[in-house]
């Protein structure tokens, strides 16, 4: 066969590949929303430059935990998982920088302090209302005044 018949073929594949893979990144969307409850939800895995090391993800609340699920990954389960129990809110503030260009459109950067250290998410104002709800709906009996351990 000619060269360019091989390349074609390998053409042809590639684009195949993308196409499986775009329809895969639907078809898991669609599974992780079918109970409803999904938000877009920023992550940021990285701390040490300033305004960077966000990825852009989904959160899903499931009782006692928010799971996060990254937005261009077929992995079904969740990448990170929150439990309401450990997460205390600390603060607010608006994206700076290049965060503006990282992440959704008028999302807010949410920190907030675990067991393991500090997080810091970001989330539409109506997400960030739904979160406090969440935080503050725990179990009865709950003492919001002690961080958590």
């Amino acid at each position: 066969m000619p060269v360019w018949q091989w390349l074609l073929d390998a053409a042809g594949a590639l684009l195949l590949l993308v196409l499986c893979y775009g329809l895969g990144l639907v078809v898991r969307r669609r599974w992780l929303s079918r109970h409803g409850g999904t938000f877009e939800l920023s992550y940021r895995v990285r701390h040490e430059h300033v305004g960077r090391g966000w990825l852009l993800g989904l959160g899903r609340y499931s009782g006692e935990r928010l799971e996060w699920f990254r937005y261009f990954s077929l992995w079904p389960g969740p990448k990170r998982v929150l439990q309401r129990s450990e997460v205390t809110f600390t603060g607010r503030r608006e994206p700076e920088g290049p965060e503006q260009m990282s992440l959704y459109p008028e999302h807010v950067v949410i920190s907030c302090r675990t067991p393991t250290g500090a997080v810091e998410l970001a989330m539409s104002p109506a997400s960030l209302m739904g979160f406090q709800s969440w935080l503050e709906s725990g179990p009865p009996g709950t003492d919001w005044t002690r961080p958590p351990r």
